[in-house]
């Protein structure tokens, strides 16, 4: 069988190349004898796996020597968690919701101090990002926190907010390496990697050493302490050894295709092609508004959910997977991570183009 187009928004799809090489490396990785889901996360083997995986993510996010590299577990909805357990030094933070992840981090973060909603696109079911260049940000906040790029709703930060000095948390999850990031801009950035870089099972958080101190939330476990990872080299416990490894190829093969530059190039090409044809089709429309459109995640609807059923029923027959959107929002997403080749979106414009004349 050959393999499909699949827009899946995560787990996602994933470079060819790289699922080619861990199939051959297997059975002996390297001339271990053994596959790296069973090698000892103490071994020097795998030292040097999750040592190069992190010197290659530093160089290509242009990482300074000050921000630590974490490879966790849990998935970003335990960073709702860790984020106010380790930052909430005063008992205040600011959000900005912007879509159902940040809305999770929001009510999360309420279990543990003081969150206080400054801005939301919820009004317009967060089809837009809110003006985030004035904000009421709280004097006594220790964070601002924002989703930078929200998988559901197809919306994309293009300026950063205006924190007025205070620490810049963001979840970058559905948008991360698909193009540069200023990592200074930031306290933390983090995001689950089921999306754009490798297996389900791995969170990489990116802090400034400044915030990992003892100083956290009474009752705060150990596992959820980042000075306990940072410690440890992200060895504290075992890690998600196979995943982290697989996210180190994913790293290789952004290199070898030029970094973030040449991807965000490249992605701005593939999303192009899908909004050109939204914007002139006659039965699909996209719903986000223009100047916040996601790279990453297209939704788009007819405006009749039988139809909306047909063409996912149709399109997965074709060999096009995925394309049913959320079940909050309905309609239909193309996600269109860096490892989605062009031909994909040209194929999917195509039979998109033949629906809208069978149907019209």
């Amino acid at each position: 069988m050959s393999r499909v187009y699949n827009f899946s928004a995560g787990p996602a799809v994933l470079p060819e190349e790289v699922l080619k090489e861990a199939a051959a490396e297997m059975l002996d990785y390297n001339g271990t004898g053994m596959s790296v889901m069973e090698m000892s996360h103490r071994s020097k083997a795998y030292q040097e796996i999750i040592d190069t995986a992190e010197a290659d993510l530093r160089e290509l996010m242009d990482i300074p020597d000050n921000y630590k590299v974490l490879f966790l577990q849990g998935g970003a909805s335990l960073q709702f968690a860790m984020i106010p357990m380790n930052l909430m030094k005063h008992g205040e933070a600011d959000y900005i919701v912007t879509g159902q992840w940040a809305k999770k981090a929001y009510q999360e973060a309420q279990k543990y101090g003081k969150a206080n909603k400054i801005a939301s696109s919820e009004d317009k079911t967060f089809s837009y990002i809110p003006d985030v260049s004035d904000l009421p940000i709280s004097e006594n906040a220790d964070y601002v926190y924002i989703c930078e790029n929200n998988t559901i709703y197809g919306t994309k930060y293009k300026e950063l907010p205006d924190t007025k000095g205070k620490l810049l948390v963001s979840d970058v999850s559905s948008c991360f390496l698909s193009e540069p990031v200023d990592v200074t801009k930031y306290g933390v950035i983090y995001g689950g990697v089921q999306k754009n870089i490798g297996p389900a099972g791995v969170v990489i958080v990116i802090i400034r050493e400044d915030l990992i101190t003892d100083d956290v939330l009474e009752g705060t476990p150990t596992m959820l302490k980042y000075k306990t990872h940072a410690d440890a080299g992200s060895l504290y416990n075992t890690p998600p050894a196979y995943g982290i490894y697989i996210c180190g190829k994913v790293f290789k093969w952004l290199k070898r295709k030029g970094g973030l530059a040449a991807m965000k190039e490249y992605n701005e090409k593939k999303a192009k092609i899908l909004y050109d044809f939204l914007d002139e089709s006659r039965l699909f429309k996209g719903t986000v508004e223009k100047k916040d459109r996601s790279l990453m995640n297209v939704p788009f609807v007819t405006g009749d959910k039988e139809l909306d059923a047909k063409f996912v029923k149709e399109s997965q027959a074709a060999g096009f997977e995925n394309l049913k959107g959320h079940r909050t929002v309905g309609g239909m997403r193309a996600s269109i991570y860096n490892a989605m080749p062009i031909e994909g979106v040209e194929a999917l414009v195509a039979f998109m183009k033949k629906f809208e004349e069978e149907n019209l």
